[in-house]
């Protein structure tokens, strides 16, 4: 830092200002601490406005351990019943944020993601909390309080704070400035942190029929095997790109794969094209269909089945010509054709990055942490919230919900440090 250095004090610096950071300075804020934010993009709440596509599902009304999908579901659920589901819209109706739901999913009346935003920015602006954009971060330590030098454009700045929640993020979208910078901060201050790997991303295969497949959008079951065991299965709209799938349900199943990868072991999608149909459903109409249309191509005879970009490559799949009738395919054939369709596999060779993934894996190992205060177990008056910690949650609001009731908990704790005189 230069000589020229403005010094401020503070009871609670909030590092990030995302989803998790925002409502953990309101949260302390409301509860007596003088707060501020500092954050190193131009706004607050960037990341925010891209959840739900713009509609923000900000949370769920099923609220259990089976939505998250880190180790320690335990830890997420203490967190989250401190602070939960319901407690989070009543906290939003008080805002002004009236909420709607649609098949559990809960989102603003309005299905923007800017009034969510603009309501905590303006609750912040209410609560007289500082804020500092655009600043960076160049060293952060303990003496009896903590010292930050952080800097922008303008100013070096020297910020004397009582206690410190750090909600940095993770490398999950970068264009929101969620760019892992927290986790350098998280181990200046000693901590450990378990490799960052995408989740919620869509998956790349070598499959050679990726291409016929590609621009189809068709409802079925991903199943993924990590060295030939099944360990994650979803069903919903699978999205078949030229470089493997993606949509909802292989989000869901996604950070299994990637972790897989990552490991180099065996990783294959098994997808069943056609779940709500059973194979001796179809495999009983086969002989009299075929009996009754011999003339049918292979692509004629599935196409009330499903999609024939897919049945294309189902056929491909067993060397069979979609334009062969089905007489001369003969049903042992049309029978292979089925099991693909119920069975297509997919070798899983690597993942989308950071830059496409929803939310990351890994982080600051929760074993560090105080599950009851979200308080550093190794250094007092440091606290955690949101992404930057080891908790990924799937597709469905579970992630928005972990960042505001790891905040607010977070938030609430600092406030009450003994060190903190009550305003």
């Amino acid at each position: 830092m230069e000589e020229n250095v403005r010094s401020y004090r503070y009871d609670c610096v909030v590092i990030g200002g995302g989803a998790s950071g925002m409502m953990a300075a309101v949260t302390a804020a409301q509860n007596g601490a003088k707060t501020a934010i500092i954050e190193h993009t131009k706004r607050l709440g960037s990341k925010i406005l891209s959840t739900g596509n713009g509609k923000c599902n900000f949370t769920n009304h099923k609220m259990d351990a089976t939505c998250f999908q880190n180790e320690d579901k335990d830890f997420v659920m203490n967190v989250i019943n401190k602070f939960n589901e319901k407690e989070v819209i009543g906290f939003f109706r008080q805002l002004g944020i009236y909420s709607k739901e649609k098949n559990g999913y809960v989102y603003p009346h309005s299905e923007t993601a800017a009034s969510v935003c603009d309501a905590l920015c303006m609750e912040i602006k209410r609560l007289g909390i500082e804020i500092f954009l655009e600043c960076n971060i160049e060293s952060i330590y303990k003496k009896e309080d903590f010292l930050i030098d952080c800097y922008d454009n303008n100013e070096n700045r020297r910020v004397n704070t009582k206690s410190v929640i750090l909600a940095a993020g993770s490398n999950a979208l970068p264009v929101s400035g969620s760019d892992g910078s927290g986790y350098k901060i998280a181990l200046d201050m000693g901590c450990s942190v378990k490799r960052p790997l995408p989740a919620l991303v869509q998956l790349k295969s070598d499959n050679k029929f990726c291409k016929i497949m590609a621009g189809v959008r068709s409802t079925g079951t991903v199943k993924i095997y990590i060295d030939g065991e099944e360990i994650s299965r979803d069903t919903g709209e699978i999205q078949y790109t030229d470089y493997g799938i993606s949509g909802i349900p292989v989000f869901q199943v996604s950070r299994f794969a990637v972790r897989g990868v990552f490991e180099k072991k065996k990783v294959t999608a098994a997808i069943d094209m056609i779940s709500d149909i059973e194979y001796d459903d179809i495999a009983s109409d086969i002989e009299m269909r075929i009996k009754r249309e011999p003339q049918k191509t292979i692509e004629q005879f599935f196409a009330g089945i499903v999609n024939k970009k897919l049945v294309s490559a189902a056929a491909k799949s067993v060397n069979a010509d979609i334009n062969m009738s089905v007489s001369e395919a003969g049903k042992e054939m049309c029978f292979l054709i089925v099991k693909q369709l119920k069975n297509y596999i997919f070798n899983i060779t690597g993942y989308k990055g950071f830059e496409n993934a929803q939310v990351c894996q890994g982080g600051i190992e929760l074993s560090q942490i105080n599950p009851d205060t979200m308080e550093s177990l190794n250094t007092k008056g440091l606290y955690f919230a949101g992404e930057i910690v080891d908790v990924d949650g799937k597709c469905g609001g579970y992630n928005l919900q972990w960042a505001f009731s790891s905040g607010h908990l977070a938030g609430l704790m600092s406030s009450r440090s003994k060190n903190i005189e009550r305003r």
